[in-house]
Parts: structure tokens; C-alpha cells; sequence
């Protein structure tokens, strides 16, 4: 908790008592938002306007039901990748994102049921390089898609392609680029990318994003791009009433293995990126509150079957404008409502100020987010942990590449337990780690035995969870043969919130013969 203020106040006296950081961050959100959410929904093949109505629905109907205090629920760029193999998969144009809708609004179902049965542990099977290497391997895709459309060229010339056919057609691309959309598409490009390194304090509190639209739109009109260029070079929503209506089409379950991919991708990557969010923005708030994850499945579920059925993208718990929101002084729920609330009413006031918006800044936007999704740092950050673990990075990044995210991470899945298993971790020891708890005076001793390893930490985690806070807990590793990354991770996650509450301890023992398989604190281990 932070040592100078209590927790905030919820519900109704919060929404009196901090009216004044909750909407002003809130309406820094939206800044944020506007744009990102129409860029997402373009690249994902959906109307734009439906970018902004899951941005709506997700401030405006989640914010009462969400687990968690200051994340910010919306769009997100991480599903471009699925919602547009939908489109295309289902048929393309209105057939193909009608019926990705009906996929949707099932996977939000599936959503909720994950959170009624409290799966909301789900994140800790997965190996972390894995769930990296998907999220790599999704920023790369964004780029591919995206160059073009920097570039402003025709639509037509990409539709179909795939991503590694679009790295390929770069040179083709940059011969054919139109100059006068390509010039803001590369000013909005170097504004993205250059504005964190800024020195004035006062130009970065200025979103990166509200200054591309500053840039961009007047350029737009001095070009008169309405008059000059092909249509596909502005934005086009049209008019939120009209467009607001049972949209969700379910005869895409005539395709029924097609049907059952996309549902299953939803649901799975999207809850993924959902908790890991809120996990990430735990523990930036300065309250050092706890999320309850399967309630915010069950809100983001919900919010899920809204727009599914209304027409809208399917929503998470997004990383980037829920750390702004933290950043800007966010103290409860009601901002994520702010940011809900403020996207309403532009889009009910000034939507056609929107339609000035050159697609060639939406693309810099997204391109952004892919570098920073795919950067190099990422690869070197792997690679330190160990190399095993890059080459699970890499595995999951070429298949995911190649073929889908579903293929890419089950890939990532299976390298990673052959890897185990060559470190001599037995059969039994996959699913399942004899974990025995014992109490003596003031200390929970956990002791685990043979392996601990990503495939059987659930159990480890549901006894962990069951030892009350404020006491000296000794977890004892001495028996286990291999402890991965992702389980040395997720013990130090456990040891961080652990001691956050009524001052408990943690302490990790029985490691001295176990061999780390590099220099990173948190690489896994190998008995002698």
C-alpha cells in the first residue's frame, strides 16, 4: 500500500471522493484510445466505428463488473492477427465479419464460464517464452500488415496475402507508395517512436497518439486528400446510430471446424492477454491492491457477448492504455467509465472530425505497437534467461508465423516439455509435483519434490494460495530434479505479493546443487 495514503474509496463515494484524477486520466485514456481503436479495428478488417463501440462497451458496461481497479478494457492490437484470419476464413467483407461475430459472441460465453470455474489461473500453464514468442511473433504480423498501408497502397494488392509473403512484396511496396500519404504516414511513424525520448516535460504529457492526429489531420486537409486521393486513404465510420444493431450473424457454424478454431483462439488468447494485464498492472498500482481475475473473466466475457452481438471487436484488459492509466494518477474503476464515456460522446458530437484522419497515421500507430510487441530487446531478454529458452521463443515465433497462433504456441508447448524431459524430468512428474505443506511455530514449509516445471505448477500455486498471509513460508526445492523458468518466475511473483500483505516472508532454499542454466536470477535449474 502506498505509505501515505489509504486505499481508495469504491463505488459511489469513489466516484464523489476522486471525480477529479479518475476523469482526468480518464479522458488522457480516451485520447489514447480514439485512435488505437479505430486503427485495430481497420487492420483487423472490421468498420472502424465497431474499433470505438467495444472501446464504449468496455468503459461504460465492464467498469461495474470488472476484478480489477485500473485496467482499461477495449480493443486490443494483440487480436488483429485472429479477428482478421476470421474475416478472410469466414469469406471476407460483411459475410466474413458478421459471422467472426458469432464466434465472438461464443468465446465471450466461454470467457465467462472461465471465470464461474475460476480458471483465471490458466496464464501459469503456459511457458512464458512461449506466451512471449506469440506476442513477438504477433507484433511481426501487425508490421507486415501494416507497411502498406503506410505506404497507402491499394488494399487490394495485400488482400490474401500472407505475412511472410508481405515482408517479402516490401521492395515491390516501397516502388509503388503514393508520396504525399506516405510522407504523413512517416512524420506519424517518427512522432510515435521519438516521443518518449523527449526531454520537455510538458510536450510528453502530450499523448504520442494525440500528436500524430495534430500532425496528420491538418497535412490531410493543406493535401486535400478528400479530393486527391484514392478512398482508401481516410478513415470512413459513418454514423453510430445507424450502424448500432443486431449484427452477429451464427451461420458460421455451418464451417463448424473453422467455427470451433476461432472460438477457441479467442478465448484462449484473448483470456491470456486479459490476465497477464492485470497481473502486470497489479503490481503498478501504488495501493498494491489484488486483482480478482476470475471475476474480471467473467466481466470481460460478458463484454464480449455485448459486442459480438452489436458488431463491436472482441475486448481485453489492454496493457498499453491501462499503464497510461496508472501513469496519469487513476485511483478506481470509474476512469476505465470515463474513457468509455468521453469516446461516446465524441462519437455522438464529432464523429466527423474522424473521418479526417489519414489511414497512413493508423498504420504508424499500429506499426509502433508491433515494434514494441517484436524488439529486439525481447529476443536479447530471452536469450539471457537461456538458450533454450530463446529457442522456444523462436520455435513459437516461426510457427505462429507460418501457419497460427494456435499452431505457434501449442509448438512452443511441446519443445519446451521435450526439452524437460531430455533434462531427465520423469513422465510422472509432468502434470503433477508431490507438493507436502507443513506448519511448525510461525513457519509454512513447502516442500516439493522431483520437478517444477510449467505443466504441473497449478498444483504447486492452489497449495501456495491456501497458507493464510502474515507468516514466514520456506519453499524447499532440494527434492526437485528441474525448476523452469516460468516456475522461478512465478515463485518470485508469489514471494513479491506474498510479502506485500501483513508482513509475510518468503525464502527459497534447496538450490545449491541444482545448476542454472545461465546467469539470469531467474533461468531455470538443473540438479547436479
Amino acid at each position: 500500500m502506498s505509505k501515505n495514503n489509504s486505499i481508495p474509496a469504491e463505488g459511489m463515494t469513489g466516484f464523489r471522493v476522486h471525480f477529479q484524477s479518475d476523469a482526468t486520466s480518464g479522458f488522457v485514456v480516451f485520447l489514447l484510445a480514439l485512435p488505437l481503436s479505430l486503427g485495430i479495428a481497420k487492420a483487423s478488417d472490421f468498420p472502424p466505428l465497431m474499433g470505438l463501440i467495444t472501446a464504449i462497451i468496455g468503459g461504460i458496461v465492464v467498469s461495474f463488473i470488472m476484478g480489477s481497479r485500473l485496467t482499461i478494457k477495449g480493443p486490443a492490437a494483440g487480436l488483429i492477427v485472429i479477428v482478421a484470419g476470421a474475416v478472410a476464413d469466414f469469406g471476407g467483407g460483411e459475410q466474413g465479419w458478421r459471422y467472426t461475430l458469432g464466434a465472438i459472441v461464443v468465446a465471450g460465453f466461454i470467457q465467462i464460464l472461465f471465470g464461474v470455474f475460476k480458471f483465471g489461473k490458466l496464464v501459469d500453464f503456459f511457458p512464458l517464452s512461449a506466451i512471449h514468442g506469440m506476442l513477438a511473433a504477433i507484433g511481426l504480423i501487425i508490421i507486415a500488415k501494416q507497411v502498406p498501408v503506410l505506404l497507402d497502397i491499394d488494399p487490394v494488392q495485400t488482400k490474401g496475402v500472407s505475412p511472410l509473403g508481405l515482408f517479402a512484396k516490401i521492395p515491390y511496396f516501397l516502388q509503388h507508395l503514393d508520396p504525399k500519404a506516405t510522407v504523413i504516414g512517416v512524420v506519424s511513424l517518427v512522432i510515435m517512436l521519438g516521443w518518449p525520448s523527449l526531454k520537455n516535460s510538458y510536450l510528453k504529457k502530450i499523448p504520442a497518439p494525440l500528436m500524430v492526429l495534430f500532425v496528420a489531420i491538418p497535412a490531410e486537409l493543406m493535401m486535400d486528400f478528400q479530393h486527391t486521393e484514392p478512398v482508401y486513404a481516410l478513415v470512413h465510420i459513418g454514423d453510430l446510430l445507424d450502424n448500432v444493431r443486431l449484427n452477429v450473424d451464427f451461420h458460421g457454424t455451418a464451417q463448424l471446424g473453422l467455427f470451433v478454431k476461432y472460438v477457441v483462439m479467442f478465448a484462449l488468447v484473448g483470456t491470456l492477454e486479459s490476465l497477464l494485464t492485470v497481473k502486470a498492472i497489479d503490481l503498478l498500482d501504488p495501493y498494491k491492491r489484488k486483482s480478482n481475475p476470475n471475476k474480471d473473466l467473467i466481466a470481460v466475457g460478458l463484454g464480449n457477448v455485448i459486442a459480438g452481438v452489436l458488431g463491436g471487436l472482441p475486448m481485453i484488459s489492454e496493457v498499453a492504455r491501462s499503464s497510461a492509466n496508472v501513469s496519469n494518477g487513476a485511483k478506481t474503476r470509474w476512469a476505465n467509465f470515463y474513457h468509455g464515456f468521453f469516446l461516446l460522446a465524441f462519437v455522438l458530437l464529432a464523429s466527423h472530425l474522424i473521418e479526417l484522419i489519414p489511414n497512413t497515421a493508423l498504420a504508424a500507430m499500429l506499426i509502433t505497437v508491433g515494434i514494441r510487441l517484436a524488439h529486439p530487446k525481447e529476443f536479447i531478454h530471452t536469450f539471457r534467461i537461456g538458450k533454450e529458452q530463446l529457442f522456444i521463443f523462436l520455435i513459437t515465433i516461426f510457427f505462429t508465423l507460418y501457419e497460427d497462433l494456435l499452431v505457434g504456441i501449442a509448438a512452443g508447448i511441446v519443445v519446451k516439455m521435450l526439452i524437460h524431459w531430455f533434462h531427465g524430468t520423469p513422465l510422472t512428474s509432468f502434470f503433477k509435483a508431490p507438493t507436502v505443506v507443513s506448519f511448525e511455530g510461525n513457519t509454512y514449509r513447502v516442500e516439493i519434490d522431483k520437478a517444477a516445471i510449467f505443466t504441473n505448477f497449478l498444483g504447486i500455486k492452489r497449495k501456495l494460495e491456501e497458507i493464510p498471509s502474515g507468516f514466514q513460508v520456506t519453499i524447499d526445492l532440494q527434492k526437485t530434479k528441474l525448476v523452469d523458468h516460468s516456475v522461478m518466475e512465478s515463485l518470485y511473483h508469489f514471494k513479491h505479493e506474498y510479502e506485500s500483505l501483513d508482513g509475510g516472508s518468503v525464502v527459497l532454499v534447496g538450490l545449491e546443487e541444482h545448476i542454472p542454466l545461465s546467469d539470469h536470477e531467474l533461468a531455470g535449474r538443473k540438479k547436479k
